[in-house]
């Protein structure tokens, strides 16, 4: 039976007044991953100022699981890399929007010079496109489902987009046929109650925030009902 990584989000749900253990809870109740957000004051309005390398370090204290950065930013320069690595980052997770051509070539290649994966964000209303070329040098695609809308009945944050299942699925067809190894991971919104579309879709990582840190029974217990409902689905539809 295939194992989908639960990523252990850190965003405007995660209580940053107690990062070590918040965290260490997520990662010690079954969270494969923590997936730490970074936003400069540009791409991610309702978290300016997010994240970095003091957070990495903090987190790297009391884990030896995987440690990712997503960066919401206009820019990333060859310090930065240096300074998440140093902290005990594994992979750098960028906006493809952001970082085409050249620019692309050389965080990828500092990534790796610092022993670190790399991906690629397909963000809000980003077609696919955007990574025909660079998919085949990877390590992880990206796909971000929020879009504009209202949220359904008993949520707070965004709804998904029209689009999202659409998007995952050719996301799952592009890797499969360009680059197995890479990763493919889905982001936003995702509930215990709502994801079994999106397991369909066949993702290696699923990221949560609110599901976790929300959770009026507690971290450990949103770790542990994301958990059930994935395997669940996984073995609904057979995947291996």
């Amino acid at each position: 039976m295939k194992h989908i990584k639960i990523a252990a989000g850190m965003a405007d749900s995660f209580d940053f007044g107690y990062v070590n253990r918040n965290m260490k809870e997520a990662l010690d109740a079954g969270a494969d991953i923590c997936h730490a957000d970074a936003a400069d004051m540009i791409d991610l309005k309702n978290q300016q100022l997010i994240g970095g390398h003091l957070i990495i370090k903090a987190v790297r204290s009391i884990t030896d699981k995987e440690i990712e950065c997503h960066l919401y930013a206009k820019e990333c320069d060859r310090l930065f890399i240096e300074k998440i690595a140093n902290a005990g980052c594994t992979m750098l997770i960028i906006p493809a929007e952001n970082f085409l051509g050249a620019p692309l070539a050389y965080i990828i290649n500092w990534c790796h010079e610092f022993n670190m994966k790399v991906g690629l964000t397909i963000g809000c209303y980003t077609p696919l496109c955007f990574v025909d070329e660079a998919i085949y040098d990877i390590d992880r695609l990206h796909i971000v489902i929020h879009g504009a809308g209202t949220p359904p009945a008993g949520e707070t944050t965004w709804a998904w987009r029209r689009s999202a299942l659409q998007l995952v699925k050719k996301a799952r067809k592009m890797i499969d046929e360009c680059n197995p190894a890479c990763e493919l991971a889905v982001d936003g919104g995702i509930r215990p109650h709502n994801l079994d579309p999106i397991v369909a879709c066949n993702p290696d990582v699923l990221i949560f925030s609110t599901a976790l840190y929300e959770d009026p029974e507690g971290i450990s217990a949103g770790v542990r009902k994301c958990r059930v409902a994935i395997d669940d689905a996984v073995k609904r539809y057979g995947l291996e």
